[in-house]
């Protein structure tokens, strides 16, 4: 379950690599764009660009290298060529990446040309929540304080917290232990441990909680047809508190305030 130095060196190294996917797509314009045509275009710069692989292409029989989950969507949600991102949408997208054995994981909801208030505030909580996770983490801190710091943060927003999917171990495989939920109690679940790596990823909903699965077996909606919003990070446990190993440049100064924090 806790990984070596050797091996948070080469993870660090595949979150570098993703966190620079997600670069490449701040400097896109997703309006106009279809879903398939943001996976085609994410796949040619893993393969081709960074001389990765696309982890998720493959996994459990899945066709693509990312979910992107507009809207009301929460999450899983299969690229389409009719699926086209419009002014005023919000979309996740959900991506992986391996290199040299090890896979990082990380998704950020995106705000599609002029998006409306109550949606921003969305996405910026949903933010804001999984940030306030990750502050919690250290060495004798517990998984039960991560979920807890995020569905407080929601709560207080007017936010409810998805239930369902929850954050994962990740190393050499992309889903390994310990779960991390998203909703909790402090001091409860497992004791975090130095080496331990990890994704913290909520997923917040404007309405209820409640959610449902297509008739594709992938996509997964509200339940009540209100808007969704997830972000995620891959993260280790160091001997002082946490390193964000997908973490983007334009974060350094909320991984400086984390740091600060703790």
């Amino acid at each position: 379950m806790t990984k070596q130095p050797h091996e948070l060196a080469l993870l660090a190294e595949s979150g570098r690599l993703l966190a620079s996917v997600f670069e490449m797509l701040d400097r896109t314009s997703l309006a106009g764009l279809s879903t398939l045509a943001v996976n085609d275009l994410v796949e040619r710069f893993i393969v081709d660009d960074l001389k990765a692989r696309p982890a998720s292409k493959g996994q459990y029989g899945y066709g693509f290298v990312l979910n992107a989950s507009v809207n009301d969507v929460v999450c899983h949600g299969v690229p389409s060529p009719s699926d086209v991102l419009r002014d005023g949408d919000i979309v996740n997208l959900d991506i992986t990446l391996e290199q040299s054995g090890y896979i990082a994981d990380s998704s950020k909801t995106y705000l599609v040309g002029a998006v409306n208030p109550a949606a921003k505030r969305l996405v910026q909580t949903t933010y804001d929540a999984m940030w306030a996770g990750i502050r919690t983490v250290r060495p004798g801190a517990t998984t039960g304080d991560i979920g807890w710091a995020i569905e407080r943060h929601a709560r207080r927003n007017g936010y409810s917290v998805v239930h369902e999917y929850c954050g994962h171990g990740i190393g050499r495989e992309m889903h390994e232990e310990p779960q991390i939920l998203h909703f909790g109690k402090p001091g409860t679940g497992l004791a975090l441990r130095e080496g331990m790596v990890f994704t913290i990823e909520p997923m917040l909903n404007r309405g209820r909680r409640s959610v449902k699965t297509e008739a594709d077996g992938w996509t997964v909606t509200t339940r009540d047809g209100s808007l969704s919003a997830q972000f995620e990070h891959t993260v280790a446990v160091t001997a002082s508190g946490v390193q964000v190993l997908t973490l983007r440049r334009d974060e350094r100064g909320q991984a400086a305030r984390t740091a600060h924090a703790q």
